[in-house]
């Protein structure tokens, strides 16, 4: 699984960790980052649930 943040996009609303903070946690500029590229499930739903589709995961 490939996951990918694109920074230019990322709003810094948070629905990633909060769905998914296995993989997801926001840094000290408010924009996503990733922690893991360990398989979760709930990264598609945070990808797919992203208001900017900011996050793609492959």
């Amino acid at each position: 699984m490939s996951i990918k943040v694109n920074n230019n996009l990322c709003i810094g609303c948070g629905t990633c960790e909060a769905l998914c903070p296995a993989v997801f946690k926001l840094n000290a500029e408010g924009k996503a980052d990733i922690i893991t590229q360990e398989e979760a499930p709930c990264a598609k739903n945070a990808a797919e649930s992203c208001p900017t589709q900011a996050i793609e995961v492959k």
